[in-house]
């Protein structure tokens, strides 16, 4: 039977928790709590971008302008793809840290277990459509002529290494939804040092390698990330971390139909929210395909700089959401606003040194990986609309992980869709019509606003009366 317990409620004390794996975590203020967190996390995050980023450089500087519009033509159908792991992945943060903070190792693993089975399982779903149908669905969205070709290459040879590329995404979920950050952050380094020596080494044939071109660079992507999750599963199991490859989680390795219910019941909005993102980006993807290749490159060079503008709101999300699991795991209610509060802090302070910074030095790092001049005023003039904007999808971002972490998600999930698809896609294809590509990024900013103002009134509306549970079993 499901506790009931409202954020202000005092549990009866053998439901609190204190004395369970995740009250270290729970004690003390929580700004640092979430800081000593967050910090890998961003680290991460930055890692990531610095990785996508290199990439960027590399396929600009060595091969064209033409290998970096192929790229970010086929990003959006990867990232639709995929968007379903990130919502499964969400799930089981949930339940891993509610878990976690009641001190049930055995769910842990059960939980582990079940969302490794069906991802796999999923990848190879993906990987067999993807491969199939790539140069259909890159002719869907309007790929310019000149770059179809490459773009197709590029996606069938990363389409085929997702069933890899999931198992590595959701291990490191798992161990953030214990509050171990500094793990992933650790290979995570691994991996980017690989993919920065493989990548050009791959596209240009050094040391008697294959000279493979933009392929090269999806080849290396595969192979760092294959190389580091084996060293992370035997790390793992060196340490006896709790959420080790062993005898416990493989006997967990395997469909569990009434845990999975539970996974899905969870992961599925928040994945049918990554799937209407990602359709989106899509839609924006054709309307700024509209204005020629050059516009496509710049909209790839906007993304490598928002990544890490939007660093800090995303590992926020991450972490509001773990924090707070792990709160009404271990039942301690009254921390669920001190979080949120923290979250909201932590976002103005970290983003808002992020985005001075980029509007202070946008064109010297587009110019990182872009040398035509009409490709970065482009680009530049999309910054300069947009970036003001990130510090408000921040506040969604807290606002909607802390709701996720108590199981609610159907309501943010669908006020996010409504920003979205009734707000910065007419607002992007309207003003595209009448003032150019500046309208499509004035979209952006529109929905960003929108979004915050729609989480809020429900947060104060009707979350933060309610009375939260745990999911997982007494």
């Amino acid at each position: 039977m499901k506790l009931q317990h409202s954020p202000g409620a005092h549990p009866h004390p053998s439901q609190r928790g204190q004395d369970g794996p995740a009250s270290r975590n729970l004690a003390g203020p929580m700004w640092k709590t979430l800081l000593i967190f967050l910090i890998p996390l961003m680290l991460s995050n930055a890692l990531q971008s610095l990785s996508n980023t290199a990439g960027s450089i590399f396929l600009g500087r060595l091969i064209g302008v033409n290998a970096l519009a192929a790229v970010s033509t086929f990003f959006p159908i990867l990232f639709f793809l995929v968007s379903f792991l990130i919502g499964i992945g969400s799930g089981s943060t949930v339940l891993i840290g509610q878990a976690y903070g009641a001190g049930k190792q055995e769910y842990l693993k059960a939980v582990a277990g079940t969302t490794l089975a069906f991802t796999f399982l999923l990848g190879v779903v993906l990987a067999v459509l993807g491969g199939l149908f790539n140069v259909q669905m890159l002719s869907l969205i309007g790929a310019p002529a000149n770059i179809l070709a490459p773009a197709a290459g590029y996606a069938r040879i990363l389409f085929w290494s997702l069933p890899v590329i999931f198992l590595y995404t959701v291990y490191t979920t798992f161990l953030r939804g214990t509050g171990d950050s500094r793990t992933p952050f650790y290979f995570l380094a691994v991996s980017t040092t690989l993919g920065l020596l493989l990548t050009p080494a791959l596209i240009l044939g050094w040391a008697g390698l294959p000279r493979l071109g933009l392929n090269g660079a999806a080849y290396a992507g595969i192979f760092s990330t294959l190389i580091t999750f084996v060293l992370m599963l035997a790390y793992l199991q060196q340490v006896r971390h709790p959420l080790r490859l062993d005898r416990d989680l493989l006997r967990h390795l395997r469909l569990d139909w009434q845990l999975l219910k539970t996974l899905l019941k969870i992961g599925v909005p928040t994945g049918v929210q990554m799937i209407m993102v990602s359709l989106s980006e899509i839609a924006i993807v054709s309307l700024v395909n509209r204005f020629g290749s050059s516009a496509t490159a710049a909209y790839g060079a906007y993304y490598q700089v928002a990544n890490y503008v939007q660093m800090p709101a995303i590992s926020l999300g991450i972490a509001v959401s773990i924090f707070g699991a792990q709160a009404i795991g271990a039942g301690r209610f009254e921390r669920l606003r001190r979080v949120i509060g923290a979250g909201i802090a932590l976002n103005f302070v970290i983003g808002g040194v992020l985005v001075v910074l980029c509007y202070l030095f946008a064109t010297d790092i587009l110019g990182w990986f872009l040398t035509d001049r009409e490709t970065l005023r482009v680009a530049h003039r999309l910054l300069m609309i947009t970036l003001w904007s990130y510090l408000i999808f921040g506040g969604t971002s807290v606002l909607t992980g802390i709701m996720r972490s108590s199981g609610t998600v159907f309501w943010p999930t669908a006020l996010s869709i409504f920003s979205i698809w009734a707000v910065e896609i007419p607002t992007a294809y309207i003003l595209a019509q009448k003032i150019g590509i500046d309208g499509i990024w004035v979209g952006y900013a529109t929905a960003f606003v929108a979004g915050f103002l729609l989480q809020y009134g429900y947060y104060r509306a009707f979350w933060r009366n309610k009375r939260h549970g745990r999911l997982i079993p007494e």
